[in-house]
């Protein structure tokens, strides 16, 4: 679905990807997770042919990103805060999205803008966030994407609205047979749709997988008087008090400490965490 060699985007001096390999098989429910600036917005619009890369290479759906018309068709795309046309009524909407699309179903526009109690005649500047979120996700997928890309759609919804889009957003992957990426900062979205985790921090992929291979090779060592020396094939990913969060393939009776599950939050969190270490030693030696 995504295949990423040296993967680099430059913005000038800064660089918000560097060198990012990656490979996402197809069909999967992709969680994309990471502080604000860490390059998930860069990452999806290079997925979308928005932007195109410095250095290394992308691949989406086997081919370079809105590499023809045909491979536009293949992918639908949420930006963030879901925006809209606010002069286009919803039925508006329907109608661009029909002439611009050549797989467009009107059918699944139609009966997914009545489910979710959309007025055809109404105005989309005059919806509730939630109602554009809805709109959006539904020209997205009345395109009959084999992909869909979502960046923070519902990060502005309240709860009731952003599990209405959630649910809508896994009705379209199933019936549809289509793959997806979302973006977001709430990891209880990302667990409650995602089966396969990308952590992105620091403008580089810090861990990537199938969320129950990733959560099966992370335990949290419970050792109030430190680690100490540990076995070979047992990754330290992030130091506590009392403990560590670490990554082995291992059995926990092999590990000489007292383990325990960790959990996605935790497991995310320890990534960006080690990741934000050695710049905050920077930024401590600067002082």
């Amino acid at each position: 679905m995504l295949h990423a060699e040296g993967l680099t985007k430059r913005y000038g001096r800064k660089e918000a990807l560097s060198d990012v390999d990656l490979r996402v098989p197809a069909g999967r429910v992709v969680g994309l997770v990471g502080p604000n600036g860490a390059g998930k917005s860069t990452l999806l619009n290079l997925a979308c042919g928005l932007l195109e890369p410095t250095s290394g290479s992308l691949r989406v759906l086997g081919s370079r990103p809105a590499a023809s018309a045909a491979h536009l068709a293949r992918v639908g795309f949420v930006a963030q805060n879901t925006p809209v046309y606010p002069s286009f009524s919803v039925a508006d909407h329907l109608r661009m999205g029909a002439r611009l699309n050549p797989s467009w179903d009107q059918g699944l526009a139609e009966r997914r803008i009545g489910q979710v109690g959309l007025n055809p005649r109404q105005k989309a500047g005059r919806l509730s966030g939630g109602q554009r979120a809805q709109l959006a996700l539904t020209v997205a997928a009345a395109k009959r994407p084999e992909l869909l890309i979502f960046d923070e759609p519902a990060a502005a919804l309240d709860p009731l609205a952003r599990q209405g889009f959630l649910a809508n957003l896994m009705e379209f992957v199933a019936e549809l047979g289509a793959g997806a990426v979302l973006s977001s900062h709430l990891l209880g979205d990302i667990e409650q749709v995602c089966d396969f985790l990308i952590v992105l921090c620091d403008s580089r992929v810090q861990v990537a997988g199938d969320v129950r291979e990733l959560l099966a090779g992370h335990r949290r060592l419970i050792a109030p008087g430190g680690v100490g020396p540990l076995p070979a094939g047992v990754e330290v990913v992030r130091v506590e008090p009392g403990g560590a969060v670490v990554r082995t393939g291992l059995p926990p009776s092999e590990l000489a400490h007292r383990t325990e599950p960790v959990g996605l939050e935790e497991l995310v969190l320890a990534y960006m965490s080690r990741a934000g270490a050695p710049a905050a030693r920077e930024r401590e030696g600067a002082r």
